[in-house]
């Protein structure tokens, strides 16, 4: 079992920057990669990034590439979203994610970003 707590959210203004944070606990020994998803009001869950917990090899989403940025601190267990130029379009409960093979199989609760214009 892996357990994820995410931190960091809160009301920013439009071109303004934000970190989150994603805690994780458990057998985080197994953990092959972590990622950030977000889900906007009325819409599916979106992928927006990860990272290979080994090496750090990252992927990001073509609506984030250059103005966010995921890193991973290996010994507290903690991944970090940098989140640069926000739009209002980026608003959405965003959710830290880690497969520990097999799938993004675990999740956090969820952290609010609201980005007002």
């Amino acid at each position: 079992q892996v357990q994820l707590v995410e931190s960091g959210g809160r009301l920013v203004q439009a071109g303004g920057s934000l970190r989150l944070s994603c805690a994780a606990s458990g057998r985080t020994s197994r953990m092959f990669r972590m990622g950030w998803f977000r889900q906007a009001p009325g819409k599916g869950r979106e992928f927006v990034t990860q990272i290979a917990w080994s090496g750090g090899r990252t992927i990001y989403a073509d609506s984030v590439k250059g103005r966010f940025t995921i890193s991973r601190d290996n010994i507290d267990n903690t991944v970090y979203l940098q989140m640069n130029s926000l739009q209002v379009e980026d608003t959405a409960i965003y959710y830290c994610s880690a497969d520990v093979g097999g799938g993004w199989g675990y999740w956090g609760q969820g952290t609010q970003v609201t980005v007002s214009s």
